[in-house]
């Protein structure tokens, strides 16, 4: 098959990508054999599909749909805040999404989607302060299977010599995401569910929330959030407080994302809003709650969310139905001497 019509790309600005990434471009501390602090690397897009301009997750990870037998490319740059010159290896490597969340394979393990796909070099020499662009290719084999699948495509540093406690060399290694989705016709949708909110305390005694959520779409989402709190005690409202990382669920899964609010908060009631976010995709539950004391058992909201109250309406609807049906049963029962 040919390859799919090229769609627009458009840039990822370094100001862009900061502040509307679920996370921020991968970057980590490089340290020299002796351990010595070289400054920070890291990984980047440098271009974003226009159809996912309004996406977050796209501008800090490679989130697409092809058709089989289709091939794309995305560039990236590989950038470094050091005073000294850095080699760089870059290569792609397996991942995996489950119960744990999104899992990073060992070293270089391949699988189906890094088999797919070629970077254009595999080792840059980074000038001090400097940046290099990287252009990744994924070619889908017209055979390939209908389905999602993960890798990550790595920027790593590696210390000339082994490190001050053993005969282990030291590796720093930051990576940009990719989740591939693969199959005929449109795109798979993307959906979740907000399900119980429960306000406890951490071991510190930071009161927080933790929301259980299942994934009820086709497509892996990352999960991150906010809090609102309002009418508390003398009509205070706090917040906005915000998820400290994503919860990235797989198709059909289930997990918890928990948002730390403020330390000095007092126990309530509270009436609470919280929105959950994985791309274009938002979910809201809202109700009240009041945290327990330090040490207390968490205590799960008594106001329900949007989607506890759809159940419930549900729930009503087909009691009425069992009580209709029940009483026309009890009108075509005979009466004593009547024909049956």
């Amino acid at each position: 098959m040919p390859d799919r019509p090229v769609r627009g790309l458009a840039a990822a600005g370094l100001f862009v990508t900061a502040v509307l990434a679920p996370v921020a471009p991968a970057a980590a501390t490089g340290d020299d054999a002796h351990g010595n602090r070289q400054g920070r690397f890291g990984i980047r897009l440098l271009e974003i599909p226009e159809n996912r301009l309004d996406d977050p997750r796209s501008h800090a990870f490679i989130v697409d749909h092809v058709n089989p037998g289709t091939t794309f490319t995305r560039r990236l740059e590989v950038f470094s805040t050091s005073s000294s010159r850095q080699h760089v290896d870059l290569y792609a490597a397996a991942a995996q999404v489950g119960d744990a969340g999104f899992r990073f394979a060992p070293a270089r393990t391949p699988n189906e989607l890094t088999s797919w796909m070629r970077l254009d070099r595999t080792a840059v020499e980074l000038p001090p302060h400097g940046h290099v662009p990287v252009t990744a290719t994924v070619a889908v084999p017209p055979a390939a299977s209908k389905g999602e699948r993960y890798a990550v495509i790595w920027a790593e540093i590696s210390s000339a010599s082994p490190g001050p406690s053993g005969n282990v060399a030291l590796v720093n290694r930051v990576g940009v995401r990719t989740y591939l989705d693969v199959g005929p016709g449109g795109e798979p949708p993307t959906s979740f569910r907000i399900g119980e909110v429960t306000a406890g305390r951490t071991d510190d005694a930071t009161p927080r929330l933790v929301a259980e959520v299942g994934n009820r779409g086709e497509r892996a989402v990352d999960l991150e959030g906010e809090v609102r709190l309002s009418e508390g005690p003398s009509a205070l409202s706090a917040g906005p407080f915000r998820s400290a990382r994503a919860t990235t669920l797989p198709p059909g899964g289930h997990g918890q994302v928990t948002v730390l609010l403020g330390h000095d908060l007092p126990a309530g009631p509270w009436r609470f809003r919280l929105t959950l976010r994985s791309g274009r995709v938002s979910r809201t539950a809202t109700g009240t709650i009041t945290f327990p004391a330090a040490g207390e058992r968490a205590a799960a909201y008594d106001g329900p969310s949007v989607p506890v109250l759809a159940a419930c309406g549900a729930a009503a609807v087909a009691a009425a139905g069992l009580l209709v049906a029940g009483l026309r049963r009890f009108r075509r029962r005979p009466m004593h001497g009547e024909a049956a």
